[in-house]
């Protein structure tokens, strides 16, 4: 694949400046060591004439590079995809592990194109095919694992998706030049005790973790997940669980888990990178919502906001019913009481009901309208029976109008469920009261709230990044709603 001169000078201005807000955008490929790196790489820098920019560490690898031991590549934040072509859908769904269970020509079915149409996509603008990104991506996650957690290598190799550790032993040596066993060995010390694995997930800054745990913190389910003395923890089951915690001077998230199988990490590190976000790329959103004088204030203010994603989808689907029209504590008191009486009516429940337990739920006395509990009823009906998927990447507009389908859900509603559940950057509530009051201070000195037409027209500049825009003016709602004590309602609100 050929890189444009621009991006390269770009690239060569980041690499020599160390600039973390590239980081996991493109690697730097030194011919005389035949290692690549990440930008922000300690090591003494090489010559312009001595590196090649790859825009993957994929592709480095297939051009028969190894990945440093120094600045670990496998830490590097991805990059955070807008696009809903074939292509675009397709990248991501392989980022999030889709060919560990599927053929590509699955993969291409998926988003509607031929097998040979997509491998010629993945070559043109990747200059690897899909299964050489996957198989790097799983080689990295195992070079993390080695390097940083006490896992045996046959764990390891497992958690990496490989059934035989002849051959996980075999590739690695390919790929990094050395055997498993060998990485382990030169590794630095590891302090945790072994059956907790501690992983770091490199961010770009600016990143405000307090703002985003602020905001996950007022939407916490007691028995389910908290936020305390800076730490976000998910109970995983009965013996299991999760915490994350930000390490700022290393510009990384530390991911520690307890009581998890090796099976479940890849899955698990999927989760919290939507949960925390932490593939944003801060400049390029600034950039584009700075230039409005409605978010340019509020970006110097509040820089570093994250899209706050939802652990699980079916979860973030059904707070999102129950938080219509109401405010966020009571939103999340009618949740907890779901989990209580689905405790009380099934044995085996466990944690946020799921959906075969939602469409049998006994909802008497919860709180909850007739019209409501007959949306719960039909969103766990439709997930269970398959007819609306809730995690896998897909077109914004064509989610939407799925959602639209399930009773009770409006557009509002779809659209809040495109932030949070598909974590999709721009998903855009245009009838949201908090953003059509932000228009109104901004576009007149009229108390008239613009209708959402409007409110939808202004918001055009903002593409592809709307999702962004509303979390600003979230934020800034939600400080003065402190300061002042006024109930903050959804519709807008934020469930």
């Amino acid at each position: 694949m050929d890189i444009s001169h621009t991006a390269t000078e770009r690239w060569s201005r980041a690499r020599l400046a160390r600039d973390a807000r590239f980081d996991g955008m493109f690697v730097v490929a030194v011919k005389s060591t035949g290692i690549y790196c990440r930008p922000v790489c300690p090591a003494p820098l090489a010559r312009e004439s001595n590196v090649r920019y790859f825009t993957q560490a994929a592709a480095a690898a297939a051009a028969g590079f190894r990945p440093c031991l120094r600045c670990r590549p496998e830490r590097a934040p991805g990059l955070r995809s807008y696009g809903e072509q074939a292509f675009d859908l397709a990248l991501k769904r392989v980022g999030e592990g889709f060919l560990a269970e599927h053929s590509v020509a699955e993969l291409a079915e998926r988003v509607g194109v031929s097998d040979r149409h997509l491998r010629r996509q993945f070559e043109q603008q990747m200059g690897i095919g899909p299964l050489a990104l996957h198989a790097n991506q799983r080689l990295l996650l195992a070079k993390q694992l080695l390097a940083e957690t006490r896992l045996p290598v046959t764990e390891v190799a497992l958690a990496a998706g490989f059934a035989s550790l002849r051959r996980f032993n075999q590739a690695f040596h390919d790929a990094c030049g050395m055997p498993p066993t060998a990485l382990r060995k030169q590794s630095e010390q590891i302090s945790t005790a072994p059956e907790r694995i501690e992983l770091l997930l490199g961010y770009r800054p600016p990143f405000d973790f307090t703002a985003h745990l602020e905001f996950l913190a007022a939407r916490a389910l007691p028995g389910l997940e908290w936020v305390e003395g800076g730490c976000w923890r998910r109970q995983l089951g009965a013996a299991a669980q999760l915490d994350v915690v930000d390490v700022p001077e290393r510009c990384a998230i530390r991911v520690s888990l307890q009581g998890v199988k090796a099976a479940r990490i890849p899955d698990l590190l999927r989760r919290v990178r939507r949960v925390f976000d932490v593939n944003a790329d801060p400049a390029c959103i600034a950039e584009q919502l700075g230039s409005d004088p409605i978010l340019q204030r509020l970006l110097q203010v509040q820089p570093g906001l994250r899209l706050p994603g939802m652990f699980d989808g079916f979860e973030g689907a059904v707070r999102a019913i129950l938080g219509q029209q109401i405010s966020v504590a009571a939103a999340r008191t009618l949740a907890i009481r779901l989990m209580t009486r689905c405790a009380e009516q099934f044995a085996d429940a466990e944690g946020f009901p799921r959906p075969a337990e939602l469409a049998e739920l006994d909802f008497d006395g919860l709180g909850l309208t007739s019209q409501r509990v007959n949306s719960l009823r039909s969103l766990g009906r439709a997930v269970a029976e398959g007819s609306l998927d809730l995690e896998a990447p897909q077109p914004l507009s064509d989610w939407l109008a799925q959602c639209q389908q399930v009773p009770g859900i409006g557009p509002w509603t779809a659209a809040y469920m495109g932030m949070r559940v598909l974590h999709h950057p721009d998903a855009f509530p245009g009838g949201d009261l908090v953003v059509r009051k932000a228009m109104a201070r901004a576009l007149s000195a009229s108390a008239m709230l613009p209708n959402e037409r409007r409110v939808r027209q202004h918001a055009e500049a903002w593409r592809p990044w709307r999702a962004y825009a509303v979390i600003q003016l979230w934020r800034a709602q939600s400080e003065s709603a402190s300061a002042n004590k006024p109930s903050v309602k959804s519709k807008g609100g934020q469930p």
